[in-house]
């Protein structure tokens, strides 16, 4: 785990990531009244303790679940901002090294089902760890589906009327699916609106108002995949540009306006339907590369995984107004 890797191997991991979240500029943007206000850090995370903060599930109760990308964990944080560790993954036995385009093992999406059950995504390169895992309350985390070890699972959704999970590969430019029981997974679309250009492609990921909604970092853009009779994937649309390291996504409300976390400049973007969009939340709040943001009634949550900052891994709360 990276906590026990040395320093030069740690610091090489974040470099890599930094590499990719530095070399996209930051979105265009133009005034106008924040929907986002009273923003502050409610939780610092430990870097030195691989504790950098990759996606974000929540429950109805006011805890928080979320994935320690570089610890290789989930972890649990409670209302009070207190954290605990509820399962660290096996580490791959070549390290990690064959992560495609990180070179370092990584816990990403995250997801919680009605019953407590988190699911969530290991990427690591090596075909016996890289995949689908499940985490019942109480219980040991256990891979449930493999996923392509040239791959890189990252964002994660669950459709619970169908009892299906839906994960992005931002290196293969695929949405799998996978039944909530395990198995074998489907390439659900490999639409070319997914791929990558040589970084991240498809990222974050959604289910909305009866599409899957998907980022993809390289080419900042958001998607709506119509989800067809049958469940198979309708053709994209593109609902916004310009978004340069977007990574995830989260709905204000049962219409199509978007928060989105920008990666690369350290902000969060109000996204309207039309596709047009504002900053709203910035580093002068804080952000240190958000990777996610969730919605709970008016309170949104932003997790900041410092990649490139290295500096303040974090958890940003702050207040929406509808």
């Amino acid at each position: 785990m990276f906590k026990n890797l040395s320093k030069t191997t740690l610091t090489a991991a974040v470099l890599t990531v930094a590499a990719v979240t530095a070399a996209v500029s930051p979105a265009s943007a133009s005034a106008a009244p924040a929907p986002l206000g009273d923003a502050h850090i409610a939780v610092h995370f430990d870097l030195a303790k691989g504790q950098t903060p990759e996606n974000i599930a929540l429950a109805p109760n006011g805890t928080a679940y979320v994935t320690f990308a570089a610890a290789r964990q989930v972890a649990q944080l409670t209302p009070g901002g207190a954290t605990r560790i509820l399962a660290t993954l096996p580490a791959p036995a070549d390290g990690g090294i064959h992560t495609p385009v990180l070179g370092v093992a990584m816990t990403t999406g995250i997801v919680r089902a009605h019953d407590g059950t988190l699911y969530f995504l290991y990427a690591t390169g090596t075909s016996d760890l890289t995949g689908v895992w499940r985490l019942s309350p109480g219980g040991e985390p256990q891979r449930i589906a493999a996923l392509p070890a040239t791959g890189l699972p990252n964002g994660l959704a669950l459709d619970a009327r169908t009892h299906t999970l839906y994960a992005t590969d931002s290196v293969l430019g695929t949405i799998w699916s996978v039944p909530t029981t395990g198995g074998t997974p489907t390439a659900w679309s490999t639409a070319p609106e997914l791929a990558s250009t040589g970084g991240f492609g498809a990222n974050g990921l959604k289910i909305h108002n009866g599409a899957l909604w998907a980022t993809n970092l390289d080419k900042g853009t958001v998607l709506r995949i119509p989800v067809l009779p049958g469940g198979r994937a309708g053709t994209p649309q593109t609902r916004a540009t310009g978004l340069a390291g977007i990574d995830d996504i989260t709905f204000t409300g049962r219409g199509d306006r978007i928060l989105a976390a920008l990666n690369g400049s350290s902000q969060v973007a109000v996204i309207q339907p039309d596709g047009t969009h504002t900053t709203v939340l910035s580093s002068a709040e804080g952000l240190q590369n958000p990777t996610s943001i969730a919605l709970r009634g008016h309170t949104a949550y932003v997790l900041s995984a410092a990649y490139a900052t290295a500096k303040d891994p974090n958890l940003i709360i702050a207040h929406l107004h509808r």
